[in-house]
């Protein structure tokens, strides 16, 4: 069963097209990642499948309802969390629950055990009395999640929630996800980070507000085709632009402290790697065959695309 469809969802800013024919299937009770880096039009779409920004073209169904027709009954079935919540920093965390539970008009018998359940849930239990300003970005983040929860949603649409959070906050955040998972609750999780994509049951990767791919993640990385190389130099920087323009190079990426190279023949991609570092005296550190990442996937799948639109 699908919780989110779209057909050829397009939204327009003047001359610039923020989501182009977007076309998306996402079944109830997973967690679909939304991939791609800044104005990649992660934000439009998930504003426009919550009812908030109507398209310009195209169509989508969203919890059963038509995001044109009946926005206003979809958000009584949609949580949305973006990138700056709007929280109020001189009321607590109750007093913020109880502001959006008020919004959503979640009847007052209902709400004591719900809100309890919530901050057990999120582990904020011992910070009801708390002001909003005096919050952690994890625990801010953990707050917003809460009262986008609060009316018990089908789908939770979240927008980049870990941007600029601390690890530890992640991990938590990610854990608190999962749960939700269990309980049945559809997730549509846009965000820049590739190793928060691994974690997605399926993902879309957008570029210049065009859909590239949408699979599984491991299935993504196995559709580029081809070798990585992985190698280790000790100028990364000054590698990266001795290799950068060669053609036998599908793709170069900075991965960590390591270049990776993307080629169709293995053998040869070597060859001219040594060739290349020999002419300038560099000394390479390692050069090992690697299985291929997702940011190896997105890079590649974007050269691909800007190659074919020359």
């Amino acid at each position: 069963m699908l919780s989110i469809q779209t057909n050829n969802l397009t939204k327009t800013f003047g001359p610039i097209t923020a989501v182009n024919r977007l076309n998306l299937k996402i079944r109830s009770g997973e967690i679909f990642g939304l991939v791609g880096p800044d104005a990649s039009g992660k934000t439009t779409t998930l504003r426009m499948l919550c009812g908030i920004l109507p398209p310009d073209e195209g169509e989508a169904e969203v919890a059963g309802c038509d995001i044109r027709k009946e926005a206003e009954r979809l958000k009584e079935k949609v949580g949305y969390l973006p990138q700056r919540f709007g929280l109020y920093g001189d009321l607590s965390v109750l007093e913020n629950i109880h502001f959006y539970a008020d919004l959503y008009q979640v009847p007052k018998k209902e709400r004591k055990d719900r809100v309890r359940r919530l901050l057990q849930f999120a582990n904020l239990e011992p910070f009801g009395r708390r002001k909003a300003q005096d919050l952690s970005g994890g625990m801010k983040q953990k707050l917003g999640l809460i009262c986008a929860l609060i009316h018990t949603p089908e789908i939770l649409f979240l927008d980049e929630p870990t941007n600029g959070v601390d690890p530890l906050s992640r991990r938590d955040f990610w854990l608190i996800l999962y749960e939700l998972l269990k309980e049945g609750v559809t997730i549509l999780f846009s965000t820049s980070y590739m190793d928060e994509a691994e974690r997605c049951n399926h993902i879309g990767l957008i570029h210049q507000g065009e859909l590239l791919i949408a699979d599984s993640p491991s299935a993504v990385k196995t559709r580029i085709g081809g070798t990585i190389l992985e190698l280790r130099l000790e100028d990364h920087q000054r590698g990266m632009k001795r290799l950068e323009g060669i053609k036998v190079f599908r793709s170069v990426v900075l991965s960590g402290d390591k270049i990776h190279v993307l080629v169709d023949q293995p053998e040869e991609g070597e060859r001219v790697i040594r060739d290349v570092f020999n002419m300038e005296g560099m000394t390479l550190l390692g050069l090992n065959r690697v299985r291929p990442s997702l940011e190896d996937a997105f890079v590649s799948m974007v050269k691909e695309k800007d190659r074919s639109s020359r």
